[in-house]
């Protein structure tokens, strides 16, 4: 198991099958310009994987705000699903923990759809709690 931030344009791309699960609005066309657009403004994706081969992936970004302090926020976080409950999810998370406190953030925050009740589940098993409501307006 290696877990690295992926930088170069075939590693991104080589992303695509897994995030593809979480994220099927993004087109494998568009992708990696989306990926290097958010990278201009802080995001990274790390990248777990298993004899050469992506198996879980988590986009986020280290930020600053006088609610939160500095903390590391994940936008994604999956795993495929023919490797889940096999610990890469753990690991992952384990990881981006880790680079969290490595990088002077006392706190790691993310935000799970109502219809993910089993990542719910999972994040609650790995001493992930919630802690609020995330509210959205979308504009026309």
């Amino acid at each position: 198991m290696d877990i690295e931030i992926v930088s170069t344009d075939e590693a991104i791309a080589a992303c695509y099958p897994v995030m593809r699960e979480l994220r099927p609005h993004v087109g494998e066309q568009e992708f990696l310009s989306r990926v290097r657009a958010q990278q201009a403004v802080g995001y990274r994706l790390a990248c777990l994987r298993t004899e050469g081969a992506p198996v879980a992936v988590a986009g986020f970004r280290i930020g600053e705000n006088l609610a939160l302090g500095r903390h590391l926020y994940v936008d994604d976080l999956v795993t495929l699903p023919d490797r889940r409950s096999m610990g890469y999810g753990s690991a992952l998370l384990k990881w981006l923990r880790t680079h969290a406190v490595e990088h002077g953030c006392a706190q790691l925050h993310l935000d799970s759809g109502l219809q993910r009740e089993a990542a719910h589940r999972f994040y609650e098993r790995e001493g992930v709690v919630k802690s609020g409501f995330h509210f959205v307006e979308i504009f026309p």
